[in-house]
């Protein structure tokens, strides 16, 4: 299972949007697992060791392929590892090009997005019209936040957060309800 570095992190670094770091509290990831097989292998093509999506997957036995920028993989130009799902919440301001790449790539996903705009330009639209996928809907907003060592949320955010996925969930909606 090998992985490819990106050729020039720097470039790639310096052109984060720091819009696009907030992190995933623990009660937002948790609805997904129960659409999960056991012992699963499952690539966070955007998260750090440090993520919860990887704690919390490796804490219910499935095996994770942890990449992030920063760690010099670059999600549009890695080889693909073999895995079972690619989970994950994506870079905000990439949300167009990652689902597409998703699609292309063909795995089943689960990627937690803000729902707002999702769909309104015409190329996401047609990409979306295009393909096969399933929502999830939550109850309540999620509060994301900055840092790892202080959890709190540092963003309540104005719009809902939805998991969009492909061949996971059982229907082409799903409603959840999360416990903050």
């Amino acid at each position: 299972m090998k992985l490819d570095l990106i050729t020039n992190q720097k470039e790639f670094t310096n052109n984060i949007n720091p819009n696009d770091e907030y992190y995933t509290p623990n009660y937002a990831i948790e609805p997904i697992l129960n659409y999960l097989k056991p012992n699963s292998i499952i690539w966070c093509p955007f998260d750090t060791i440090e993520s919860n999506f990887v704690k919390i997957f490796i804490g219910q036995g499935h095996k994770v392929i942890n990449t992030h920028i920063e760690n010099g993989f670059d999600f549009f130009n890695v080889t693909i590892p073999e895995c079972d799902y690619i989970i994950s919440n994506p870079p905000y301001s990439l949300k167009y090009e990652v689902f597409n790449k998703l699609f292309e790539i063909g795995k089943p996903f689960a990627m937690l997005v803000g729902i707002v705009g999702l769909f309104e330009s015409k190329k996401r639209f047609n990409m979306f019209k295009e393909n096969n996928f399933e929502i999830m809907y939550f109850d309540k907003r999620i509060s994301y936040f900055k840092s790892y060592s202080d959890q709190k949320p540092s963003l309540n955010p104005p719009f809902s957060s939805v998991y969009i996925c492909k061949d996971i969930l059982p229907n082409t909606i799903v409603f959840n309800i999360i416990n903050k």
